[in-house]
């Protein structure tokens, strides 16, 4: 029962919580710091092999085992607080005397803004109170520390010595907590009423660190157990650091008194359960009656269905294991009824009854499906996605010779080449559509006399193959008709079936494809790209004469154009020149030495047409009198200088 200081007559003095709580807040303080650095070099520890070596058990052990020690470090603390409202209450503090506010000296408006913040601040976290924001980071510590020990994917790895070092270590201090543990246990509820909720927190503890040093005993590098149970360490205390921060969360939605006695808030309902024999009814009991008030004992219905479960429980079993008896076929199948394990009817599609399992159980036949099943059966591939009705073809519709198939089969022919006795080898895709017979012996026989129906008609169709083709050539098979050749396979095939008592009924036969194999195909189409290379060889070579032969041609031809102008030019400038030379001998014999003087005053002149002379003659102006030249005619070349003054036109002699 919680004490309230502020009723009259509250003696907490007298309680033996109260007289001891100065000495139980010590063993916690200490306690708590002992496990949290534990905890912290656990961490630093995980976090730095981590860096070297991620794919190790080391990182995700450390980091577990040191969530455990947090959450045991939370509840420690959170009993601290406890403890030490309880030391305070047996020795209040003396009132603190604040000065008046006359005597402080006046303060400015930044120091009046931080004060007013400060205040707000003080006031929030005193309304949260610390023992809830201590708990909710414990808590939220160890559920990232858990966070990052998570991977499913570690591979197994031998750990060598180090393993039995850190087991060794692993299980001392388990073997420490077990005493603190058998302590507290030990403890009365008027002496310490946390030392329960605490020992139970340490059980969590115990179970990580043993089972951390199993993992590193057995760890080797086959062993895939202890890397997955190392990881998987972490939900026990992950659970629980889960439950304390809800809790966190969840107190700060009561009414706090700080006359009251605070009760431990790191209680764990997980941990709770961590007992022999568990009682998860009778915790949640407690649990409802210390927070709510409800006592389950005082209500008569949960008294009458704690008595009554035993009897309700066997009656429901009893129904339940009879309604086994009643079997529901669907309408494509059909079901044996066995018997004490002995066939004795075929049960239709519908409600059918029988004995409760297992004395009597009703095996699944089918009722008319249809299959179809090639002979030959490729590797397993990926699922296919359906092409659209637009887009290019599937490669899985190709039907060329040269593209391998995954259902065809490879089959021995005789050779009719040459009169010698030899062998061929073609591929075919033969297909057989078969369903179960729709009588009763039929489904009798599929079910017990062949344990894989597939099988058994793919090796009797093999068989039969094998046997019906070695005497049929290749002209034969591509000749013959096809319709024809599937009829008389499958009546072989179902032959062979009845003989067997498979209860396999044959529907269809089809053949899809007669070819030669893929490898024979690609080498023709080689021999065919040769034979139309060197006839594209060929015929480049003979484009490539024809070229040549016509550009000597042409090159020819040119030159003899060429000539045969340059000699027609050459003789019509000869017979000028010969007409030019008669008319001259002509014109000299009759004009004599005028015609001369002509001929050399044109060719002067012609010579002198863009001359400018000047001609003087002695003969002119007779001869007492010099010649005369007028020299205004002409112009004086220009002085560059300036100052230069020019010559005025005159005459001269």
């Amino acid at each position: 029962m919680q004490v309230d200081l502020d009723e009259e007559g509250a003696q907490a003095a007298g309680l033996p919580r109260f007289q001891q709580a100065v000495f139980q807040g010590r063993r916690l303080r200490l306690l708590a710091i002992g496990l949290g650095a534990l905890a912290a070099m656990g961490l630093v520890s995980g976090f730095f092999v981590g860096l070297f070596a991620p794919q190790s058990l080391w990182p995700a052990l450390l980091f577990n085992q040191s969530a455990a020690l947090l959450v045991l470090v939370a509840g420690l603390q959170s009993a601290g607080w406890v403890t030490r409202w309880r030391a305070q209450a047996m020795s209040p503090l003396a009132p603190l005397v604040v000065a008046s506010a006359e005597a402080e000296a006046p303060l400015g408006w930044y120091e009046r803004l931080l004060e007013r913040i400060s205040q707000r601040w003080l006031n929030l976290l005193g309304q949260i109170g610390a023992p809830t924001l201590w708990l909710g980071g414990w808590a939220l510590l160890a559920l990232l520390s858990v966070e990052q020990a998570w991977n499913l994917d570690l591979p197994p790895a031998a750990l060598g010595v180090s393993a039995t070092v850190g087991a060794a270590m692993a299980l001392l201090l388990g073997f420490g907590l077990l005493v603190l543990e058998r302590q507290l246990t030990q403890e009365g509820s008027a002496q310490w009423p946390e030392a329960g909720a605490l020992a139970q927190l340490i059980r969590v503890a115990i179970i990580s660190l043993i089972l951390g040093a199993s993992c590193l005993l057995f760890g080797n590098e086959t062993s895939v157990w202890p890397v997955r149970l190392a990881v998987l360490i972490g939900l026990l205390p992950g659970l629980v650091a889960s439950e304390l921060l809800l809790r966190a969360v969840l107190s700060l939605f009561s009414p706090r008194r700080d006359q009251l006695e605070p009760a431990l808030l790191a209680r764990s309902f997980i941990a709770d359960m961590l007992r022999w024999p568990p009682q998860p009814l009778l915790a949640l009991q407690h649990e409802l009656h210390n927070r709510f008030g409800i006592d389950l004992r005082q209500i008569w219905a949960f008294t009458y269905m704690r008595r009554a479960f035993l009897p309700v429980l066997g009656v429901v079993a009893l129904v339940g294991w009879s309604l086994t008896g009643i079997h529901e076929i669907p309408l494509q199948g059909r079901g044996i009824y066995e018997r004490f394990g002995q066939p004795v009817a075929v049960f239709g599609p519908g409600l059918q009854a029988g004995l409760p399992w297992p004395l009597g159980r009703v095996v699944s036949v089918e009722n008319g499906v249809v299959h179809e099943l090639a002979t030959s059966v490729g590797e397993k591939s990926a699922p296919v996605q359906a092409d659209p009705a637009e887009g290019p073809a599937p490669i899985a519709a190709n039907r060329l010779w040269d593209a391998s198939h995954v259902n065809d089969k490879s089959q021995v022919i005789a050779s009719s080449r040459a009169d010698k006795q030899s062998f061929q080898i073609v591929n075919m895709d033969v297909r057989f559509v078969y369903r179960i017979g729709l009588d009763d012996q039929a489904a009798l026989a599929a079910t017990y006399n062949s344990a894989d129906v597939p099988t058994l008609i793919r090796s009797t169709a093999s068989r039969i193959l094998v046997h019906d083709f070695a005497s049929r050539t290749l002209d034969g098979l591509l000749g013959e008709d096809r319709v024809g050749l599937a009829e008389e396979i499958g009546r072989a095939v179902q032959a062979d079936l009845q003989k067997l008592d498979s209860g396999v009924e044959i529907l269809a036969t089809v053949v899809e494809a007669i070819h030669p194999p893929a490898g024979a195909a690609n080498a023709y189409h080689g021999v065919q790209a040769a034979q139309i290379g060197a006839q594209a060889l060929i015929a480049r070579e003979h484009g490539a004469a024809a070229e040549a032969t016509n550009q000597a041609r042409l090159q020819a031809s040119m030159a003899r154009d060429q000539a045969t102008a340059s000699a027609q030019e050459i003789n019509a400038t000869a017979k000028a020149a010969d007409l030019k030379f008669a008319a001259e001998k002509k014109a000299y014999a009759s004009a004599g030495q005028a015609f001369v003087l002509e001929q050399y005053l044109g060719q002067l002149s012609q010579g002198l047409a863009n001359a400018r002379l000047l001609v003087l003659d002695h003969r002119l102006g007779g001869s007492s009198n010099a010649p005369t030249i007028d020299l205004r005619t002409f112009t004086l070349p220009a002085d560059p200088a300036p100052s230069r003054p020019s010559a005025q036109p005159g005459a001269a002699h």
